[in-house]
């Protein structure tokens, strides 16, 4: 019997071209109009290192990156031993391997399975003698797994062609030579396909974007026009991307001496009138702390984007993880209010990034996006159709405004008119110092409470009209999940199987975590019996923020939370949601 959902992971040495597969066999995939996402790990070295590639390919919407892999291609099996416990393969799943690579079988950890298909493929012996070059066995891999798998090979054969045209033209000829020569080895071997072929239908082409890229886009979508950053894992690309795409717009991307530098260069650029941004990881946030005291103060508009990753200190640069949560909520000296947005998946790396300039021009403040190395690196298809958002712009002072300026004049809603730099009439002084509506530096209590009392006026503003959020299942459930970011995708996954299957499972996912949804969070935990809060922090921090705001249902909460380094899977949320199920089920036994 085919198949409608097939996840296949290639692994092997930096430099092997394990991305690059994974790559074409992706943009293949959702050129054929199939749903698609790709996810890379590798390790943490400059160059060379272990470095693995997942592509998960569906004829259905998918959520997920997919637990187990049916099919698995390893070049080097001591890199596979890198990923011990991260990729696991399905029962029966197809194995090939280096056939020069004598590794014992039973040597090897594939994760808890009895019987797998074991296949020695000669993937450099086939490169030598068709392309010239071991450096092909990628592409020979590439033919070989379309012929087998029913990929789309003549959209894998025009990605092939893509990539090299810009070459020698001996260079495209040496490798789609290797690709025929994989396609050919593949009629061989035929029979250990058997139940794994991909079946679908072509439908109309995707776009297959990664989310930092999205996020670049967003940014210039929503009217950025200056960009400083200092390159730091995993959020480079952002910079990488509007390095070429800002100047195009007319705008300026200056890359910095560090993350310091960089937010006081786009809090300069804001000031100057301009929508302004970085991106960042954990360590560099942090170096962000004092400016972004200095935003709050000011009332700046400012966007940080900080992809997470595993910490702390260096950590896991290339790994995913959810712990800068605290550090972007609470990390300042003083009370510095800001706004805290969390993308759940790709395309959601749009809506949130054009979201944060929208709210920080309009609240005059700064926002952080918190995305995370899975969203942010992994590819996946989505509809063009689907990017539009509303593009708002800060306030400006009035004729009127400008005949006796008060740049931080109290109002209702604690948003002042902002000025820029050459404005006639707005001129006005400003820096770190408390200040009175007038601009002058004041160290009184009574100006410091009314100042503050201003600046987190405006947080109500934010609460009230941006208060996104997504609820998944059923209406009155069971169990109810509550998770943030990139769980969502295994948590919807999981909730919407086991609504199929008849159980009554919700889950809540905000984007907005602060200023704290507590309406939204409210309603959501009077609609279910038992509530599971989900997270990748060792600490469990999303949950102890949750009690800063809730009274979780005392007996009836359980937390489910564990490092980074691994993302979560769908089996991970199905088993917990089983527990409590049987757990609530019990209870109310004993209760009768």
């Amino acid at each position: 019997m085919p198949t409608r959902d097939l996840t296949l992971a290639i692994v092997g040495s930096g430099g092997d071209g394990v991305i690059t597969v994974g790559d074409m066999i992706a943009q293949a995939g959702a050129s054929e109009g199939l749903h698609v996402m790709k996810v890379e790990a590798y390790g943490p070295q400059i160059r060379g290192g272990e470095s693995s590639c997942t592509v998960r390919l569906s004829g259905d919407p998918i959520f997920a990156q997919g637990d187990l892999v049916q099919v698995l291609v390893v070049f080097n099996w001591a890199d596979f031993a890198r990923f011990r416990g991260e990729i696991l393969v399905a029962e029966g799943a197809v194995v090939l391997y280096e056939a020069t690579d004598e590794t014992p079988h039973e040597e090897i950890d594939l994760g808890p399975v009895e019987e797998v298909n074991w296949v020695p493929v000669p993937f450099i012996k086939l490169a030598k003698e068709a392309a010239g070059t071991t450096l092909a066995k990628n592409i020979v891999t590439l033919g070989i797994l379309g012929e087998l798998f029913n990929l789309p090979k003549d959209a894998i054969e025009r990605a092939i062609v893509q990539k090299f045209s810009k070459k020698k033209e001996a260079v495209l000829e040496a490798n789609l030579k290797g690709f025929a020569a994989g396609l050919e080895y593949a009629h061989g071997i035929e029979d250990v396909a058997t139940g794994r072929r991909l079946q679908y239908t072509s439908g109309e082409p995707m776009l297959l974007m990664s989310g930092n890229e999205l996020s670049a886009v967003a940014a210039l979508y929503a009217g950025c026009r200056f960009f400083a950053g200092y390159p730091i894992t995993p959020s480079s690309e952002i910079l990488h991307l509007l390095s070429k795409l800002m100047p195009e717009v007319g705008g300026d991307v200056v890359q910095t001496e560090d993350e310091l530098a960089a937010i006081g260069a786009v809090i300069g650029g804001s000031f100057a009138g301009v929508k302004s941004m970085t991106a960042t990881s954990g360590p560099g946030l942090a170096l962000m702390t004092e400016m972004l005291g200095l935003a709050s103060m000011a009332e700046i508009p400012a966007v940080i984007i900080d992809v997470q990753r595993g910490g702390p200190s260096t950590g896991l640069p290339t790994k995913s993880e959810q712990s800068d949560l605290w550090q972007a909520l609470w990390g300042s000296h003083g009370d510095s209010p800001r706004v805290v947005l969390a993308p759940a998946d790709v395309e959601d790396c749009f809506h949130a990034t054009v979201a944060a300039f929208n709210i920080a021009e309009e609240a005059q403040m700064p926002v952080i996006v918190l995305s995370d190395q899975f969203i942010a690196q992994r590819r996946e298809t989505l509809s063009m159709l689907t990017l539009d958002h509303e593009v708002i712009g800060r306030q400006v002072p009035s004729a009127g405004d400008l005949r006796e300026y008060k740049r931080y004049k109290e109002t209702k809603s604690g948003v002042s008119p902002m000025s820029w730099p050459g404005m006639k009439g707005g001129e006005y002084q400003t820096n770190g110092l408390e200040h009175d509506e007038d601009c002058s530096p004041s160290s009184m209590f009574l100006v410091h409470e009314k100042m503050n009392a201003k600046r987190y006026r405006k947080l109500r503003l934010v609460r009230d009209k941006y208060s996104f959020y997504r609820r998944y299942g059923a209406e009155n459930a069971d169990v109810g999940i509550i998770c943030w970011g990139s769980a969502k995708g295994p948590v919807k996954e999981a909730v919407l199987a086991a609504n199929g299957r008849g159980e009554r499972v919700a889950a809540f996912v905000p984007q907005l975590l602060y200023p704290f949804p507590n309406r939204e969070f409210e309603e959501f935990l009077k609609s279910v019996r038992e509530v599971i809060v989900m997270e990748l922090s060792y600490s469990a921090q999303f949950y102890k923020y949750l009690q800063t705001f809730l009274e979780l249902p005392e007996g009836h909460t359980y937390v489910y939370k564990r490092s980074g380094g691994k993302n979560l899977t769908v089996s991970e949320v199905e088993d917990k949601i089983q527990k409590v199920l049987e757990m609530g089920a019990l209870r109310r036994e004993v209760l009768v």
